[in-house]
């Protein structure tokens, strides 16, 4: 166990040589320190409506339909609305900067409304007036649907209610978490694959293997490393959200799954590493090979992420008992079994 030990150590010092990693280990930092001020943005950019009531706007509203509009939008978050007499001066007061957009309906014999929205080109301040000015007229379209509904032939499938949930909430258990904690894994796995695939081009794994050292001291020696500090890591960043305000209600059980499957990948990324025995190729075998498989768990009963964020939030169930176990199993087996089958492979 000491040569393994040593050859652990050794791998260690030597991640400080490797910039890329480094890197990338600095980029998951970042991210885990600053995550709510990165949530907040990538949230704004992927679903600019759940910023509504951060940034007032004034729509100018003219036309047969003024009062309707006009009730609704002062009834909106954010919204105030300013009715013109036509829509010459509504455009006017646009071009003026007096209202930030502009409304302009007609009303049809059927009942029907045809609306005409102006809006500001340019900035990240466009998308925040199109979101209200869409949250509007879509609150007029629902008014006139139920007020018409009369005039149906067939009753329409039932909408179901709208949730108030947070986007940010959602956006930090699903999206960020899942990141965090599985991007040490495929690194450690890929740092595996790169250093054995090293020492073949090299031709330095023959002499690691003169220490004396068997392949599954080797194998191990250099998984101890990869294996140890991807939960390190996702344990640094889970403590960071922490400090950051974000709840992480069963961090062991996080960790654990962690371990397990940056096991799995790490002996993945050996095993092609050996089979292969060109850096590049192995790397790009790896990738592509690891990210189908993590693909692939999407077609379980509840994939990785859904568990990952069901352990944070607290709200795990006996399929999450099941996948957490399961995965831990499978990862340990794999392991034992590419490991072994190695060993036979290429000899003592």
């Amino acid at each position: 166990m000491d040569r393994r030990l040593r050859l652990a150590v050794r791998e260690l010092a030597s991640l400080r040589s490797e910039k890329t990693i480094i890197l990338a280990i600095v980029i998951q930092l970042f991210i885990a320190a600053f995550s709510s001020f990165l949530v907040v943005g990538l949230v704004s950019l992927s679903d600019p409506g759940s910023t509504a009531g951060s940034y007032d706007i004034t729509i100018g509203i003219s036309g047969e339909a003024s009062e309707e509009l006009q009730r609704i939008v002062e009834t909106g978050d954010a919204m105030e609305p300013v009715v013109f007499d036509d829509r010459g001066a509504a455009m006017t007061a646009f071009a003026d900067r007096r209202v930030d957009a502009v409304i302009h309906t007609k009303a049809s014999d059927d009942g029907r409304i045809h609306a005409d929205a102006v809006a500001p080109d340019g900035d990240f301040r466009t998308t925040l007036i199109v979101t209200q000015l869409k949250s509007a007229l879509s609150e007029i379209e629902r008014e006139k649907r139920a007020a018409l509904t009369h005039r149906l032939e067939r009753t329409p499938l039932t909408v179901p209610e709208q949730s108030d949930s947070s986007p940010y909430f959602g956006f930090t258990y699903t999206v960020l978490i899942p990141v965090l904690v599985f991007l040490p894994a495929f690194i450690s796995g890929s740092i595996a694959s790169d250093s054995i695939a090293e020492e073949l081009e090299r031709g330095t794994f023959e002499l690691l293997r003169v220490a004396p050292l068997s392949v599954p001291d080797i194998i191990d020696g250099k998984s101890l490393t990869m294996v140890a500090i991807a939960p390190a890591q996702a344990g640094t960043w889970l403590f960071l959200l922490a400090l950051d305000g974000t709840k992480i209600v069963h961090p062991g059980a996080i960790l654990a799954l962690v371990t397990g499957l940056t096991g799995l990948l790490v002996v993945l990324g050996a095993a092609l590493a050996l089979t292969i025995e060109k850096r590049r190729e192995a790397q790009l075998s790896f990738s592509l090979l690891s990210l189908g498989l993590f693909g692939a768990t999407f077609l379980l009963p509840e994939n990785l992420s859904n568990l990952v964020a069901k352990l944070a939030i607290g709200s795990p169930t006996v399929v999450s008992a099941v996948t957490l176990v399961g995965t831990i199993v499978v990862a340990g087996t794999g392991y034992w079994f590419v490991r072994n089958r190695l060993s036979a492979r290429i000899g003592p």
